[in-house]
């Protein structure tokens, strides 16, 4: 079985930047043992597939997995997706996935890049002693959480944010969690890590879905719904960040870098 592969830098103006994720689409869906291991083999932070949607109400139907299981959101894995069916489909303005743990989603042209509508995930305050100390930070400002397995600390600046150094065994001794801090960012207005070893991933290098959840928190502290964003990974990434109602729009582009075929025995 061949199946088309394409590795897709989201959130990048340039290659190796960015957060680098897998797009396959697929005739129908095989055994999820079948994907899972598909996305272990390709090795990246995110393997998303598509199978073309057989009604009117989307286009693709949209799954995401890490090399060790599946996701209940993937931003830049969309944004890669969105990616590659506008860029073989220049009459087509926008492309909308259905996905099974986070309900309709869609990508968007938005002059040379592209815009991206993920649920807002407002966090709530609560205490997090465990991920604290794992993260092993000590200038919380916040702690805040959001059902689902999302983790936000807030700390006093992007010195702080870049300084992190974790414990990623303690860390993955919380579980499947994403663990986020954030702080006023020094050029751009929020800047972020994330780290998510119970999933696979030590370090993110830019996250869709934890902007999900921190969106909302800062456009309240900032007062105001529109605002940059800088995710402080050795690769690094900006967005744009819209609070639209229940939604939270990120804009970025994206970067092509590999085109070819996966051999599926």
């Amino acid at each position: 079985m061949r199946i088309p592969f394409t590795q897709v830098d989201a959130f990048a103006d340039k290659a190796f930047a960015g957060n680098p994720a897998a797009v396959m689409p697929l005739d129908q869906w095989p055994d999820d043992a079948v994907l899972q291991a598909i996305a272990a083999e390709n090795n990246l932070s995110e393997t998303a597939f598509l199978v073309a949607a057989d009604d009117d109400q989307a286009d693709f139907e949209l799954r995401w997995f890490t090399p060790v299981d599946e996701v209940r959101l993937c931003g830049h894995a969309t944004l890669a997706s969105g990616h590659v069916v506008l860029s073989n489909d220049a009459a087509r303005d926008r492309v909308r996935f259905r996905t099974r743990k986070a309900g309709m989603l869609a990508v968007v042209r938005a002059g040379a890049g592209y815009e991206l509508a993920l649920p807002a995930w407002k966090p709530e305050p609560c205490p997090l002693p465990e991920m604290v100390a794992a993260l092993g930070v000590t200038d919380v400002a916040e702690t805040l959480w959001r059902d689902g397995g999302y983790g936000v600390i807030v700390l006093e600046s992007e010195a702080a944010v870049r300084a992190v150094m974790p414990d990623f065994a303690a860390l993955a001794a919380c579980g499947d969690r994403q663990a986020i801090v954030t702080a006023p960012g020094a050029e751009t207005d929020v800047v972020s890590r994330m780290f998510a070893p119970g999933a696979g991933i030590d370090e993110d290098p830019v996250t869709g879905s934890a902007h999900a959840v921190v969106v909302p928190y800062w456009a309240e502290r900032l007062g105001r719904d529109r605002f940059t964003a800088f995710q402080a990974s050795a690769r690094g990434g900006r967005l744009t960040c819209t609070l639209d109602g229940e939604r939270v729009v990120l804009g970025g582009s994206c970067v092509t870098v590999i085109e070819g075929t996966f051999l599926l025995p």
